[in-house]
């Protein structure tokens, strides 16, 4: 029995059921890449390309430490690069999987394509001591912090 009626695009869900993933969304197609695409000109493949990649940034006190889902792809597959002295850019391509003309698809929700985030760094980034490592699908990039600059002070005798 259908909850919500087929008014709203024909879709059949049972609002109850948790695990529905088809219940009619009124801001549907609004926000998507495609959306976005038409209103600026650019496919829904460029806007996706900045929106695949999750990064987690963090500061210590002795590093700006980035780290990145990158589930399948190998570290030949990912690019980490510096520009302009203070952008750190992580780019790469995830292939998209060979169709075969019998399969039958039932859900596509991994994305495939190109991807690139940038960060721009603040002054106090060592952008020529960048480390990045690959383990179990994520990506760590470290970049070290000049040490903070404390002021000298010079006690002056005070005569008289």
């Amino acid at each position: 029995m259908s909850l919500v009626p087929s008014l709203f695009g024909g879709r059949r869900s049972n609002v109850f059921d948790p695990f529905s993933l088809d219940a009619w969304d009124p801001f549907e197609g609004f926000f998507t890449p495609s959306a976005l695409a038409n209103a600026s000109g650019a496919t829904a493949r460029d806007i996706a390309a900045f929106s695949n990649a999750r990064v987690d940034w963090k500061e210590t006190p002795e590093a700006h430490v980035f780290k990145a889902d990158m589930p399948g792809l190998k570290k030949e597959e990912v690019k980490v690069e510096v520009e302009d002295k203070n952008i750190l850019q992580i780019s790469g391509e995830r292939s998209k999987e060979n169709e075969e003309k019998n399969d039958k698809w039932h859900r596509v929700e991994r994305a495939s394509g190109k991807f690139m985030r940038r960060f721009k760094l603040p002054e106090n980034a060592k952008m020529e001591e960048v480390k990045a490592t690959m383990e179990n699908g994520v990506l760590t990039v470290t970049v070290p912090k000049a040490p903070e600059k404390k002021p000298e002070v010079k006690s002056i005798d005070i005569s008289g």
